[in-house]
């Protein structure tokens, strides 16, 4: 799996997942089906999430 540095220490996957679109962004999506999202980025070795609110 490729890799790329962020920082000093830090080494993500090249693609990230905007998670807003999860919550209240978009209007937002069932819980059950973000979980199921965010587990098969994690599967498919996704470690790279945008979390912020906007």
């Amino acid at each position: 799996m490729q890799t790329r540095k962020l920082g000093t220490e830090l080494e993500v996957f090249p693609v990230g997942l905007g998670c807003m679109g999860m919550s209240f962004g978009y209007g937002g999506q069932p819980e059950a089906e973000a979980i199921a999202t965010l587990r098969r980025a994690v599967e498919i070795g996704v470690n790279f999430f945008d979390t912020a609110e906007v």
